[in-house]
């Protein structure tokens, strides 16, 4: 193989040889690793899932970059909450492999606050105003207000990772709210009950602990268990049953997984009832027997006057008098034949 290059003057960036020729980590890790190296500083405040939005990497492609780049010690990362429960997620994406002391001491160089995060400054809440007085008596808050603001997805998701705050230095979580599926809310009652399961959760494994905003995005989905007759204490044993042996990493990431996926099937609706048998119409006597033959009695089906065998010789009759003709089919009986003679003779004004 012939090989031809040379070196550019200007626009590149440094690309160890362990980087480059690494088996242990795909080229989409490689890639992201060098993208985020060859940014200016300007542009590292955004999240690590951002920038990998701009290289076309979304979805298990980003996931499983960010895995092997987390395995190997090339990103750190540290998850704080702050007052309110609002999260904080700082990342450090380092050229070459770090221990997570040696990220640290980087972190704390590299960070504004020494190894603290930084925190979204409140804005000052505006004076008060003279406003007009609403129409109608005040009402009471109801309890909740749990509207979808925002949509989850859970392919680019997956149950045991949390969703995607982070960024290449530090950047504040936002505080989820709503329900995940963008759903309208379940009644205030059944929400706040299984708000009250999702946050008991931490007094059985520590592992589960859920910040407000977090259990009161979940709630939306625990209600519909209980909206389906599952009791509060089979609905903590469903949450507790089962985890992981190597531990769960996002408790909120965990318990979204396990409300939507085992959530109950809802009872079937039930059977519209049977429409109630017609009534059984009492026997009549026959006004088609003809002369000579005895009279039969039927139960008609509905306003007739004469039975099904009467008709026939009735509808035959008026054959025989179009033909002029008394040639009967084989599979007419005795009776059906003497009422097709009578009523024919009838037709052609001549008795029997």
């Amino acid at each position: 193989m012939l090989r031809h290059a040379i070196a550019p003057s200007s626009g590149w960036t440094k690309a160890p040889h362990t980087v480059v020729r690494s088996r242990r980590m795909n080229s989409d890790a490689k890639i992201l690793l060098l993208y985020v190296q060859g940014l200016p500083d300007s542009a590292t405040d955004h999240p690590l899932g951002e920038l990998a939005r701009k290289l076309d990497m979304k979805g298990r492609s980003y996931q499983q970059a960010k895995k092997q780049l987390t395995e190997h010690g090339y990103l750190h990362e540290w998850r704080s909450q702050g007052d309110g429960g609002r999260w904080m997620t700082e990342q450090l994406l380092s050229s070459t492999p770090l221990t997570r002391d040696e990220a640290g001491t980087a972190r704390a160089k590299l960070s504004p606050e020494k190894g603290q995060l930084t925190r979204p400054e409140q804005p000052p809440c505006p004076p008060p105003g003279a406003q007009l007085p609403t129409v109608g008596e005040p009402t009471s808050r109801p309890v909740g207000g749990y509207e979808p603001e925002e949509e989850h997805d859970e392919k680019n998701n997956p149950p045991d990772q949390p969703t995607e705050p982070a960024a290449s230095k530090s950047a504040p979580e936002p505080e989820p709210a709503g329900d995940l599926d963008g759903e309208a809310p379940l009644p205030s009652p059944q929400l706040w009950r299984a708000e009250r399961v999702l946050l008991s959760l931490r007094h059985s494994r520590r592992e589960l602990l859920l910040g407000v905003g977090e259990a009161r995005v979940l709630a939306g989905r625990a209600a519909r268990w209980l909206e389906r007759g599952v009791t509060e204490s089979d609905l903590r044993h469903a949450l507790l049953a089962e985890l992981p042996k190597e531990g769960v990493r996002s408790a909120f990431g965990f318990l979204g997984h396990r409300l939507t996926h085992k959530c109950p099937v809802p009872p079937a609706p039930a059977a519209p009832p049977q429409p109630p048998p017609p009534p059984v119409r009492a026997l009549i006597a026959c006004t088609g027997t003809g002369t000579g033959a005895e009279e039969h009695l039927f139960r008609p089906l509905g306003d007739e006057t004469e039975c099904a065998e009467c008709r026939r010789a009735t509808a035959y009759a008026s054959w025989m008098v179009d033909t002029d003709t008394y040639d009967f089919p084989p599979d007419m009986t005795w009776r059906q034949r003497i009422v097709a003679v009578a009523k024919a003779d009838a037709l052609r004004g001549r008795t029997a």
